[in-house]
């Protein structure tokens, strides 16, 4: 028989969710606090065996919205074991949670692969697929455990060419943790938004993501500068043996020099010096959606070598009428979207 129970304590949290091999950033502990920052409510529970022993943990964040409250398991639950069991445990305390927390429907990311024995598992606990992703689903990984030489060996021509051009042209990487920096950042990010047409994470999301992770060390944010004008940046967050470009920004000054790759290859290189086995470049689309949002940022992520990795879609359970409402809105926005 599993048991539900909170965890109120960072240590046992990080310990169990460090000693899993399919984790990602999005179930630490500062994740959750990110969120109670942005004012979201959440909550973080643990699913124990007989024996007492941390078999599961998940966390949970409570979105409100117009259309009707939902809680939400971003990339969970983390475990060395998912079954129809553990899902069955976390499911059913979800469900008493969204009756307490007058919530729609449940939505959980799962952080396992796209498999048809993974989704007939959701599918036989009342699941159903969501009409939009939350989180990447589909993201490339760079293996870093290898050499230098050998990551850039395995670089598309193109890419090793321009990261060496970058370099030619006298491109500096400012690596950087001060609060200040945020905003030049966040100038950057807004602007690459306008150019690119896509709905832009808010000034205040981009300042408590580094808030949270800043006081562990596990963020930095990269700057490109040429000739003293910042026109590229990234924000890389460092979890759990991986680096994860989790946001980027280009500036449209100086279009011909490709400041975007040496800024890669230098967040590369510091996730290596950090330890780091693997750098996921986050969310790419099938070749194939050549008119997707993210096609040209697809090619620029592929240049640099490694392989994709794909978590089962976003998984529902409605439990009021008020879901269906909010499953049309979402279908709505991802068709205005083009995703």
């Amino acid at each position: 028989m599993l048991r539900v129970t909170e965890i109120t304590d960072k240590h046992t949290w990080e310990q169990f969710v460090l000693s899993q091999q399919n984790k990602n950033f999005l179930h630490s502990w500062n994740w959750g606090e990110f969120n109670r920052d942005m004012g979201n409510k959440i909550f973080r529970f643990g699913v124990s065996d007989e024996n007492g022993d941390l078999a599961a943990v998940f966390l949970v964040v409570k979105i409100v919205a117009r259309r009707g409250s939902f809680l939400f398991v971003p990339q969970g639950p983390v475990t060395h074991d998912f079954n129809s069991e553990i899902l069955e445990a976390v499911a059913g305390h979800l469900k008493q949670l969204a009756g307490t927390e007058k919530c729609g429907f449940i939505r959980v990311s799962p952080i396992v692969t796209n498999h048809p024995d993974n989704a007939l598992l959701f599918q036989e606990a009342g699941f159903r697929k969501a009409p939009i992703h939350m989180h990447a689903e589909l993201m490339w990984m760079l293996d870093i455990a290898q050499t230098e030489e050998k990551i850039l060996k395995d670089m598309r021509k193109t890419t090793r060419y321009s990261i060496k051009k970058a370099e030619r042209e006298g491109v500096k990487i400012i690596k950087s943790w001060r609060p200040d920096d945020v905003a030049v950042f966040r100038g950057l990010y807004q602007g690459t938004a306008r150019r690119h047409h896509f709905t832009a994470f808010s000034d205040e999301y981009l300042q408590k993501e580094f808030e949270a992770f800043r006081a562990d060390d596990q963020l930095l944010i990269f700057l490109a500068e040429y000739r003293e004008t910042i026109i590229a940046g990234a924000m890389i967050v460092f979890y759990g043996g991986s680096a994860f470009y989790h946001h980027g920004a280009t500036s449209s000054a100086h279009p011909e020099i490709p400041a975007s790759y040496l800024l890669q290859w230098e967040a590369i290189q510091e996730a290596k010096a950090r330890g780091c086995a693997l750098y996921n470049f986050w969310g790419i689309v099938d070749k194939e959606k050549t008119n997707h949002p993210w096609a040209g940022l697809t090619l620029f992520k592929k240049g640099f070598g490694g392989f994709a990795q794909e978590y089962l879609p976003a998984q529902d359970l409605p439990l009021t009428s008020r879901y269906w409402l909010s499953f049309l809105v979402e279908k709505i926005r991802r068709a205005r979207r083009r995703l």
